[in-house]
């Protein structure tokens, strides 16, 4: 779901050139100094996000609600914060500031006071996204933050799709999580498919949906064809990572979240959903994203 490209803002610098969709405040534009563009078209024959936003929860509740304090809350898969216009805050030079406030009818949704911020910086030759969740009210706020950019796959740098790899700053050998056909957390583990610190990308990874990596070493990670140029995707603050296409797609989603689907299973309240923080009342808690463009040596 998107607005006109005409609403969509732009800010651009030296090395990217970039514009953000108030509706979500989506990343909907992404390219390099070249205007090589690096994310995804969101074309609706596979799927038409492009950087969707995940707040607050990440992933598929179980049955589609949540409890809290005895009630039964509905709330779709990653939240209500992609399908919201955010208000414009700040729009500078290599600086953007979008800002979600709670309205009546987003406590119908999620019973809480928040003020979801999202900020786009360019600050030299990399690109952050934050996201800093507020809490306004009276009692602690359980809530999930996530990214979910969707990067062209194969790269505009050069080589084929299938020499396309991600290569971890440390050896990745740790069990990997999958859903199961509700979009829930599976209670199984699998074997990493990363061999030492590089995970050869294919389709038949994600067949069976996303990869999930909740045991993860590393919070830096190399997308592209080694011997070109790569793009660089830090996220310090993560908690999980999603990797995810629809198989035969041209995108690759690398998704840094704070939170991951219900369990099978699970019907606690939403404080005790795994993976969720807790926001004290006056209190924020923030999930960044940074963007490089790696040439090789």
């Amino acid at each position: 779901m998107s607005t006109n490209p005409s609403d969509w803002i732009p800010l651009r610098s030296g090395s990217w050139s970039l514009a953000v969709d108030p509706l979500g405040a989506q990343l909907s534009l992404l390219r390099d100094s070249h205007d090589r563009d690096l994310l995804w078209n969101a074309d609706p024959a596979f799927w038409t996000g492009r950087s969707p936003l995940l707040f607050p929860i990440v992933g598929t509740l179980n049955g589609g609600e949540y409890a809290w304090r005895g009630k039964r809350h509905a709330l779709p898969r990653h939240g209500l914060a992609r399908t919201r216009r955010f208000e414009v805050i700040r729009e500078e030079e290599r600086d953007l500031l979008f800002r979600l406030a709670s309205t009546p009818e987003t406590l119908l949704l999620y019973p809480f006071q928040f003020e979801l911020d999202v900020a786009y910086r360019l600050e030299g030759a990399a690109f952050e996204i934050e996201a800093t969740a507020r809490n306004l009210g009276n009692e602690p706020m359980p809530a999930s933050l996530g990214f979910h950019p969707a990067f062209r796959w194969p790269l505009p740098f050069g080589g084929a799709r299938n020499e396309h790899a991600i290569e971890f700053t440390y050896a990745e050998s740790a069990p990997v999580r999958r859903l199961d056909a509700q979009g829930l957390l599976s209670p199984q583990s699998h074997p990493s498919p990363v061999r030492g610190r590089i995970l050869p990308l294919d389709d038949s990874l994600f067949e069976p949906d996303v990869l999930i990596f909740d045991r993860l070493q590393s919070r830096q990670l190399l997308f592209g064809v080694p011997g070109t140029t790569r793009l660089g995707v830090s996220f310090a603050g993560a908690t999980h990572l999603g990797l995810w296409t629809k198989p035969g797609a041209d995108f690759l989603c690398i998704e840094p979240w704070r939170g991951v689907a219900d369990p099978a299973g699970f019907t606690g309240d939403l404080d005790a959903k795994p993976g969720a923080f807790i926001v004290p009342p006056g209190g924020s808690q923030s999930l960044s994203m940074r963007l490089d463009l790696v040439d090789e040596d």
